[in-house]
């Protein structure tokens, strides 16, 4: 017996392309529409109006194509309140819960839509109905007695859109590709950093090793000492290396001048990292003098965060570095609340990790010289990402110079170099 429910769209929903993605799905899943309304927009900054109607062989399959549709926007045109469902025990979700997506989100609960705090990809919604509020939960912070939001009923989701208006983030936007003018998107990166930093805008970096042994690190410290870094998170080697070279000159024990092997040089790693552990901390460490610049000297003087998580493989580690990835991820958690862009730089597993926990309307760019690593991101859910396929070692400094010149021609005064 065939089944038909009504939606409606709302948005730039043309130029966004979400329109043409709701019919695909539709007919892929082996669904019927028709359109019953359409409003255009006319003017740039007016949103279309879709209400279309959905037809499928049974409740079964009609169930799975809104499923689908949800995640894309699609709103039923009646709607009652969120179904909830107590939490039996701690990290125990109940079947059926509603996994969230990254985009913004909103559940109603007493006749009204409520905004969901903190929300990201893969997790829960927990409704206070005292306070009337609703928070994005990880299944590791569910506790017994949650209210839990069962399905997609009363619940509505808003994706990113394209809109008519092409900012630089929208040029960039699209299939990953070597073949964009690097030095051009480098600048069009710069001016968007200075733009949000004069709004009151927070940025953060993830970076991996690659931006010491590739010689940029000196251009990452000259960023954060200009204040354009508002978070560092990276990993033990990042941290380590970068203290290894500014102590022994080197990164893996090559001569970064020279680009030759030191003798004895694979063990100045593991010294650096007992050089901060004799200090007791990186700070430690810069206050006593044994660290007199680089990456995490400069986010200790200029009092940046950073949250340096561990890994199976870490040597040492270094005593800041947070082991417990579960705690990891609470403190990442922390500082990404309030970022507006996030630059992630030569470093799939931690890009990966900090993507899963941004919403999607965060500007997100990833610098890789490996384009699968930028399309791997993207695949795994983020994906407002941008794609910029460069050697990290020519990023950096193109972006620290560019950050300098743009800073100069604009006569701002508060990030000078």
């Amino acid at each position: 017996m065939e089944r038909s429910r009504e939606f409606e769209l709302e948005g730039h929903i043309i130029d966004s392309g979400i329109l043409t993605q709701i019919f695909d799905k539709i007919m892929d899943m082996g669904g019927d529409f028709e359109t019953t309304q359409f409003d255009i927009g006319k003017r740039k900054t007016d949103p279309s109006y879709a209400r279309i109607a959905v037809t499928a062989p049974d409740k079964a399959s009609l169930d799975a194509i809104m499923s689908e549709l949800h995640r894309l926007g699609a709103r039923l045109l009646e709607v009652e309140d969120a179904r909830l469902e107590a939490a039996e025990a701690d990290r125990v979700v109940p079947k059926g819960f509603y996994s969230t997506t990254n985009h913004p989100t909103y559940v109603k609960c007493a006749g009204a839509w409520t905004p969901v705090e903190r929300i990201e990809m893969d997790c829960l919604i927990v409704v206070d109905r005292e306070e009337r509020s609703a928070v994005c939960t990880p299944m590791s912070k569910l506790k017994t007695g949650d209210y839990v939001v069962m399905g997609e009923e009363g619940v509505r989701v808003v994706p990113p859109e394209r809109p008519r208006k092409v900012s630089t983030f929208e040029f960039m936007h699209g299939t990953v590709s070597s073949e964009r003018p690097s030095e051009t998107i480098i600048a069009q990166i710069a001016r968007e950093m200075i733009a949000l930093k004069k709004r009151g805008g927070k940025i953060g970096v993830v970076g991996g090793p690659a931006i010491v042994h590739t010689g940029a690190a000196p251009a990452l410290a000259e960023i954060i000492r200009n204040g354009y870094v508002d978070a560092l998170f990276a990993g033990n080697a990042l941290a380590t290396h970068d203290i290894e070279y500014n102590i022994f000159g080197t990164s893996l024990g090559m001569n970064l001048d020279t680009a030759t092997l030191v003798t004895a040089g694979h063990k100045h790693h593991i010294y650096a990292i007992s050089e901060v552990i004799r200090a007791g901390s990186i700070r430690d460490a810069v206050d006593a003098g044994i660290i007199g610049c680089g990456i995490m000297y400069e986010c200790v003087k200029n009092d940046v965060p950073f949250v340096l998580a561990g890994s199976i493989r870490d040597d040492g580690p270094l005593p800041d570095v947070i082991t417990d990835v579960m705690e990891a991820q609470d403190v990442m958690r922390e500082y990404l609340r309030d970022l507006d862009m996030v630059i992630m730089i030569g470093t799939l597993l931690h890009s990966v990790a900090i993507g899963n926990c941004l919403p999607s309307y965060v500007k997100t760019i990833c610098v890789d010289i490996n384009p699968a690593s930028v399309t791997k991101l993207m695949d795994r859910g983020t994906h407002q990402a941008i794609g910029v396929v460069s050697d990290v070692g020519a990023f950096l400094p193109l972006l620290a110079k560019h950050l300098r010149d743009q800073d100069w021609k604009n006569g701002s005064g508060d990030f000078t170099g």
